[in-house]
């Protein structure tokens, strides 16, 4: 019974979102094609839209009387015809987007764009016959054919979207257990092109896997978790749980069914007389991570002018009152424990970081938060930087960069990992942001425990409104706020 309504769900998220990409895709190609169809296929010469307006109204009188004359136009034509053309390209072989749990196979962009150039180009012209579209440039028709496949090949998979965006799938990096050397499942589309840090043989201890994936969760960028459970049918429910929460990727692989003890959305398929179950609640990827990415660089466009006035200024206050360099860069870690350079204003003395060991004593915190009343370690002056997060503004280059957000829980130092629990550890499953939930609410805590609560509640309840409410918010907390002492 769970599996039945389990693929009913999964049938309706597949098709929805089959809709949904068809749809844009339509409405994408429809008006590329006809803005380009009016910019460059005609272009200048006036006379083209008489001459193919013409023909088309003599091949209604002819052969189809049953249009009205208010529909014989360009753009109708082309929007129909882009129409069709999906139609034909979406029930052929062409054309279908990536799945991650078939086989691997060699083919590359060349293989993917070749034949969606061929059924493109050979139906574009064609239909330009069909329908006396005459008076067209044929030097800009020519790279118009290459054009909607290159197009289309990026709409079929998202990695190469989300490459260009800062995050390339390829690179991810996953764990195995119990997975052999010669195993089938090492083509699979999802691991092949993956990297494999590590794995573990005739490990089927649940807890001591558990400890394995927070040991390595811990010190390595881990995107994919893999277990082949063999003859095992059943997972504990903890365990179960503990996966699902884990906010990655997970790869099960047994010989039979798993039994489940709670509902939730994962796809199953059977390869090899072995049933893979895969579970994605990798909260940040694929289009979500797309739209996310667009959201984050549109605002950073929008808000550059004013953003680099203040920089220049807050800039200079730093080079003359301490010299240089101005601008600092600290390691620290982003999405799924890859470590990056964090950018910063430099508000505090030259190799003041590396100061904590000595200043622990006067330390008023616990945890990963380091405050001291009236730190020495400030230059002169320099603590309204602090104060209005002036200090953060070079972070807007990590954004562009796409190794933070504009939201987001703050990226922390790979040292501080060693406080992060099992629950915690969940914030490296989501960009780190400039600002975020504790931001708007209690940017002048020092309180580990709140920094938690918010953090994980952003991670719960993540979407594309919940940011755009933060990014909203977070001017008006600004002017309120005290020196922090992060």
């Amino acid at each position: 019974m769970l599996l039945a309504i389990n693929i009913y769900v999964v049938r309706i998220v597949q098709i929805s979102k089959y809709l949904f990409r068809f749809l844009l895709l339509q409405t994408s190609i429809t008006f590329i094609t006809i803005w380009y169809f009016d910019k460059y296929l005609i272009g200048d010469y006036l006379f083209g839209f008489d001459i193919i307006i013409k023909n088309l109204r003599e091949d209604r009188s002819r052969f189809y009387q049953f249009i009205p004359y208010e529909f014989v136009k360009i753009d109708i034509y082309l929007a129909i015809f882009v129409f069709i053309f999906l139609i034909i390209l979406y029930s052929s072989n062409f054309y279908s987007y990536v799945n991650d749990l078939t086989l691997s196979t060699n083919n590359n962009l060349l293989d993917e764009f070749i034949p969606i150039y061929l059924i493109w180009t050979a139906s574009y012209l064609s239909f330009l016959q069909i329908f006396r579209f005459t008076a067209v440039s044929r030097a800009y028709l020519i790279l118009f054919t290459f054009l909607i496949p290159l197009i289309l090949v990026l709409f079929r998979n998202t990695e190469l979207i989300s490459t260009l965006l800062g995050r390339n799938p390829i690179k991810e990096k996953y764990i195995s257990f119990n997975l052999e050397e010669d195993s089938v499942f090492q083509e699979l589309r999802m691991l092949k092109l993956r990297n494999k840090i590590r794995n573990f043989d005739n490990m089927f201890d649940f807890n001591k896997i558990k400890e394995l994936i927070e040991e390595e969760n811990k010190k390595s960028e881990i995107n994919i978790i893999v277990i082949n459970l063999k003859s095992k049918s059943f997972i504990p429910k903890e365990f179960e749980s503990y996966l699902i929460n884990l906010n990655k990727k997970i790869l099960l692989i047994a010989d039979s069914e798993i039994n489940f003890f709670t509902k939730f959305i994962y796809r199953s398929e059977r390869i090899a007389n072995s049933r893979i179950f895969y579970i994605n609640n990798d909260i940040q990827y694929g289009s979500k991570f797309i739209l996310k990415r667009t959201l984050d660089i549109i605002f950073v466009i929008l808000i550059f002018p004013f953003l680099m006035i203040i920089f220049i200024l807050s800039n200079l206050f730093v080079l003359i009152s301490n010299g240089y360099p101005s601008l600092i860069k600290q390691t620290r870690v982003g999405l799924h424990g890859k470590e990056f350079q964090m950018y910063k204003l430099r508000t505090m003395k030259l190799e003041s970081h590396f100061e904590r060991d000595v200043l622990k004593d006067l330390n008023k915190k616990s945890g990963p938060l380091f405050k001291i009343d009236n730190d020495p370690r400030f230059i002169k002056g320099a603590k309204f930087l602090r104060k209005y997060s002036i200090d953060e503004l070079p972070q807007f280059l990590n954004v562009l960069k796409g190794e933070m957000s504009i939201v987001g829980p703050r990226p922390l130092f790979p040292e501080d990992n060693k406080y992060f629990d099992e629950n915690y550890i969940r914030r490296l499953n989501v960009l780190p942001g400039i600002t975020g939930l504790l931001q708007i609410n209690e940017r002048n805590t020092d309180d580990f425990d709140i920094w938690y609560k918010y953090d994980v509640q952003y991670i719960d309840n993540w979407s594309l409104f919940l940011d755009l409410k933060i990014i909203l918010k977070t001017p008006f907390s600004i002017f309120r706020s005290k020196i922090s002492g992060k």
